[in-house]
């Protein structure tokens, strides 16, 4: 029998390892490049990456003056992508976002037609701004962009532009006349990440930086053919069964009503995380992984990316609320109640064999 087609199998697996290794380094790179412009905020700048290369959504949380808009426009720049601001207010409209149909006339015919007028959804990186900001109705206008990657309208679908995230931003201060969003819209969204203050170098970085004329100029690093690679590679990432279940063990002992929980979920959990919750705390280890440069998943991978997985996840009841006793407290709570399995490892040099070997194991 011919050994060809097992050898342009072979070569393929060896492009992915090759693959992984070059996008490390671009991922240093932008890194790099990002902290040229914001000043500190490395966690808030890993979790943005990690659910861009999950193909995932954000929000973000923070107090205003803390380059949420910048972060976002920034990173667009650094990735070759589209950027498209969107401003919630009250009077928005779902065709404000997603676009309408106006009617065209053909000057010398005379014949009138509809044509589709695109809205600013459709761009590669979509920042919905003070997303509470504006009614239901328009918030569930990115429901279908988001999970589907295409508008309808007028009963025809428009596929966006691939890669395609939403990043939303939120301010957990100034709640009058908000409208927050629902669960089911909330579940949607991949990470909530949370914008704290600088620490007191960072933030005299940060004046001595804005206050000066001069500009910081940045390479691009990657670009949107690249960053959808990874995204396919991180999906072939390896994960052993027994980080699959510690990662499941995490979300359902969220769920009052599975039998046997902590007592701290019985106290102040009103309702648990559900199935999404496993599967982006899986895929955001996988990504985690591959930029740490380790071709497989393990548990410490999934104990980082569990709170803004989680937080968002899990609805606190009044208890909680009177007690002080926020979302974040509960996830580290289950992290120190629900040990891993020390004993159940996968070797660094057997997880790059079987990433190279099977690209389309896990």
């Amino acid at each position: 029998m011919s050994t060809e087609p097992q050898a342009r199998e072979a070569d393929e697996s060896l492009d992915d390892v090759a693959l992984v290794e070059k996008l490390v380094a671009a991922y240093d790179r932008l890194r790099s490049q990002i902290a040229r412009t914001i000043v500190g905020q490395e966690a808030v700048v890993e979790e943005l990456l990690i659910a861009m290369f999950c193909n995932g959504h954000c929000i973000l949380e923070g107090v205003p003056g803390l380059a949420k808009t910048l972060l976002v426009s920034t990173l667009s720049r650094q990735l070759s992508l589209s950027f498209s601001r969107i401003q919630f207010t009250p009077d928005l409209m779902p065709s404000d976002i997603t676009g309408t149909e106006v009617i065209e006339e053909d000057r010398g015919t005379g014949a009138r037609s509809l044509r589709f007028v695109k809205g600013p959804v459709f761009a590669n990186v979509v920042l919905a701004d003070e997303i509470n900001r504006t009614p239901p109705k328009t918030q569930a206008a990115l429901l279908e962009a988001m999970q589907e990657h295409q508008v309808t309208a007028a009963g025809f679908p428009h596929k966006l532009p691939r890669p395609f995230f939403v990043l939303a931003t939120q301010n957990p201060i100034e709640q009058e006349g908000t409208y927050p969003l629902p669960e089911a819209q909330l579940d949607r969204f991949m990470f909530k990440v949370l914008v704290g203050y600088p620490s007191e170098e960072e933030e005299f970085q940060i004046v001595r930086m804005t206050t000066s004329p001069q500009e910081v100029a940045t390479d691009r690093t990657l670009n949107a053919r690249e960053v959808i690679e990874l995204q396919e590679i991180v999906r072939r990432v390896p994960c052993a069964d027994h980080v699959i279940r510690y990662a499941m063990r995490l979300v359902r002992s969220t769920r009052v009503d599975q039998g046997s929980v902590p007592k701290m979920i019985k106290d102040y959990v009103a309702w648990g995380a559900g199935p999404r919750a496993s599967q982006n705390l899986v895929l955001a280890g996988k990504a985690r992984a591959i930029l740490k440069g380790r071709y497989y998943v393990s548990t410490e991978d999934i104990r980082t990316v569990a709170g803004p997985v989680m937080r968002h996840r899990i609805l606190t009841n009044f208890n909680a609320e009177a007690d002080g006793v926020h979302s974040d407290d509960i996830i580290r709570n289950l992290i120190e109640t629900l040990p891993a399995d020390p004993s159940a490892t996968m070797d660094e040099a057997m997880a790059r064999r079987v990433f190279a070997a099977d690209p389309v194991q896990g």
